[in-house]
């Protein structure tokens, strides 16, 4: 049996939903409902009331923008952030916050702000004109249509985690520098003690060798093999003293330096190794010079330690404004996201020790990496020539 709706009813129905809708579109201020108490007044202000003050209790700049950039609501963390009185910051423009590079930045990114959100980094400019360097968090609040877009905005002030950065970048820095000061003082200890200490072994048991006649075979042999163990000995510390300081880069250059420990490591390992070093028609600074042979040195080992590759290439080359060492291996590689969320202990320090190496000389090195698809370390370091010293050598 179906059933009707009386005109009374329906009529209660429409009110209820029209009103609903009243709320939900902000145009509703406070509500009138009627009880056994008679009428009560219910406003939508206690709702509201306490988003406000949670927004103006955050550590946070909180705004909400037009479509045009119109700042339609701003807390007053982000007021005394742009140090700008609230009553001017609100109804005025955000773009006056912005660098003109940030503001055709920010534009493309505004125009396809989802609903998921979307975060990037930048610089504002205050009333004062200081630079506050600061992250915005930016989603989509409500779009009736394409005029009236509703964008919510989370100003992070990022000076203190700049500083921070900075302060830990310093560090890095100073580290390297002792560590680099360190491995020379080692360096000249085992070439001016140590291996010349085994140079004095090593000619006194060439004497035992032969002084020893033919006919004492058994004896003589192994005064020969002990020559020889100790030769080897004396060409390991050597080269552990080579490659602790590499003196040779002041006097052969980056380049022949690189050919040098590519061919030590190819004939120590037994693997492949093409080299394509390209020649400079000017010396690069020396840090950036040891940055590359350091990079080049923690690649290697982590090829020998781990990748079970077969071959290995190594390319240094000036590519416009920037020179460019890579290392290719075609080992068994490694999942990249997973290695870094594991922190294995030597390994995650060396992957950083060589982004902390290029950092401090302005460089950058990026990783590239899979399972049984080899791995790719490169560095760029931005490098111009000198036109004056770069001239008369390319005549």
């Amino acid at each position: 049996m179906k059933k009707t709706t009386s005109p009374k009813r329906a009529a209660r129905l429409a009110e209820a939903v029209e009103t609903l809708r009243a709320i939900r579109a902000g145009e509703v201020d406070a509500l009138v409902g009627t009880g056994r108490r008679g009428d009560r007044v219910f406003t939508l202000e206690g709702a509201e009331h306490a988003y406000r003050v949670l927004i103006e209790s955050m550590n946070e700049g909180a705004l909400t923008l037009s479509g045009d950039k119109v700042i339609l609501y701003a807390n007053q963390c982000f007021a005394r952030l742009v140090k700008c009185p609230l009553k001017e910051v609100i109804g005025g423009s955000f773009r006056r916050f912005l660098s003109a590079k940030d503001q055709g930045t920010l534009r493309p990114l505004m125009k396809r702000a989802a609903r998921t959100g979307t975060q990037l980094q930048m610089q504002l400019k205050a009333a004062d004109d200081s630079i506050i360097p600061v992250q915005l968090s930016i989603r989509e609040l409500a779009q009736g249509d394409t005029e009236h877009v509703i964008i919510g905005m989370v100003v992070t002030d990022m000076t203190e985690a700049r500083r921070s950065e900075e302060l830990l970048r310093a560090l890095a820095q100073r580290v390297v520098q002792v560590q680099e000061a360190e491995r020379g003082r080692v360096a000249l200890e085992l070439h001016d003690h140590i291996t010349q200490q085994l140079c004095a072994v090593l000619f006194s048991s060439q004497a035992l060798v032969d002084k020893l006649s033919a006919g004492e075979g058994p004896a003589k042999r192994e005064a020969v093999k002990l020559r020889t163990m100790l030769g080897q000995t004396a060409e390991e510390v050597e080269r552990i003293s080579r490659s602790l300081r590499p003196s040779a880069l002041e006097h052969l250059g980056l380049a022949e330096v690189l050919r040098d420990t590519g061919t030590e490591f190819a004939a120590r390992t037994g693997l492949a190794v093409q080299l394509d070093c390209g020649q400079f028609a000017e010396r690069l600074p020396a840090d950036a010079e040891l940055a590359f042979y350091r990079i080049l040195q923690e690649a290697l080992s982590n090829v020998e330690r781990h990748a079970r590759a077969r071959h290995v290439t190594v390319r240094l080359r000036q590519l416009g404004a920037y020179v460019e060492l890579a290392i290719n291996d075609d080992g068994i590689g490694f999942n990249a996201v997973q290695h870094a969320a594991r922190r294995n202990g030597k390994e995650v320090l060396g992957l950083l020790g060589m982004h902390e190496r290029a950092a401090y000389v302005g460089g950058v090195v990026t990783v590239k990496s899979g399972r049984r698809a080899g791995t790719e370390v490169v560095m760029r370091l931005p490098f111009t020539p000198d036109p004056v010293t770069v001239g008369p050598a390319a005549a």
